[in-house]
């Protein structure tokens, strides 16, 4: 169901979602003056051309992206708008050519003193990655690490001026990464009990995806952290035949964000945001979306 690769998919609606609930969170972390630790487990290549040839073959981001910088949107609340203004940014002109992954939303956003890790295993894309970060010349700000990211954060633990983010965003293709992840939730709290820690997910018909938020929900509760769950689905999970009675996939129907320690400003910014996310990124009738918080 999923390529490894983040090209295939750059600018899709989970990344309209993702991006838009790390942009808000970011812009909250950064209002205080210490310096701020991102790790970045999975980093994927950094950058993407949406109109080469990876985001071509699906060109996900015509029902993502796409749709909010369109001529004629309407008038976007704060925290969408925060993410279009953002991606805009890496594009000269009206069209949206390159879409930024999180490595290059997080750099945008910190401080000189701040610190960002990130992780990546996938050979290709750390070349690519390596390549797309040396043109930042960030110096020591960046450092890009070709490791587990599962494993990576643990040296990291905690950071020096004791304030991080980290964003926990695997391929889940393996079905032992939602393992993985909650193992790294339960370590990461362990070392670090006070770091916001950020975890996206596929909703897809897979009983480990429908476990995860739950199996977060009781860590964060029992470790006695607060915590926040949105998601957004924009179409039915169900397969469909063409008329050729050819049967289809329906692709990624709908993903999450589950938070721990996230900033109290978060909910009210996606409280408005995500109704306009649904409305704009709905692929058919049950497209839908859920805020719901805790501790």
């Amino acid at each position: 169901m999923f390529s490894y690769r983040h090209a295939f998919h750059a600018g899709n609606h989970a990344d309209v979602l993702k991006h838009t609930v790390l942009i808000a969170a970011l812009q909250h972390l950064v209002e205080k003056d210490a310096a701020l630790t991102v790790l970045d487990t999975h980093a994927g290549a950094g950058l993407y051309r949406l109109d080469g040839d990876y985001a071509n073959t699906s060109a996900e981001s015509a029902d993502g992206i796409a749709r909010l910088v369109a001529p004629g949107a309407p008038a976007l609340q704060p925290a969408l708008q925060a993410y279009v203004d953002l991606v805009r940014a890496f594009n000269q002109g009206a069209a949206t050519r390159v879409y930024p992954g999180s490595p290059f939303i997080i750099q945008r956003l910190l401080r000189d003193h701040d610190k960002l890790k990130l992780f990546e295993l996938h050979p290709t894309d750390l070349r690519a990655l390596a390549g797309n970060v040396a043109q930042l010349e960030a110096g020591r700000q960046v450092a890009v690490l070709h490791e587990d990211g599962f494993e990576g954060i643990k040296k990291f633990l905690p950071p020096p001026a004791r304030r991080a983010l980290v964003l926990c965003d695997p391929s889940y293709e393996m079905k032992s990464d939602y393992g993985k992840v909650l193992d790294m939730a339960a370590d990461s709290l362990k070392r670090f009990a006070t770091g916001t820690y950020a975890f996206w997910y596929p909703i897809i018909p897979r009983p480990e995806a429908h476990d995860l938020p739950r199996r977060l929900k009781t860590l964060a509760t029992k470790a006695g952290k607060s915590w926040l769950h949105a998601t957004l689905t924009v179409k039915s999970s169900k397969m469909t035949e063409t008329a050729a009675g050819d049967v289809k996939r329906p692709g990624l129907p709908a993903s999450g964000m589950f938070l721990i320690n996230p900033p109290f400003t978060l909910k009210a910014a996606l409280k408005d945001a995500l109704p306009q996310m649904t409305e704009l990124l709905a692929q058919d009738r049950n497209a839908t979306h859920t805020l719901e918080s805790g501790g």
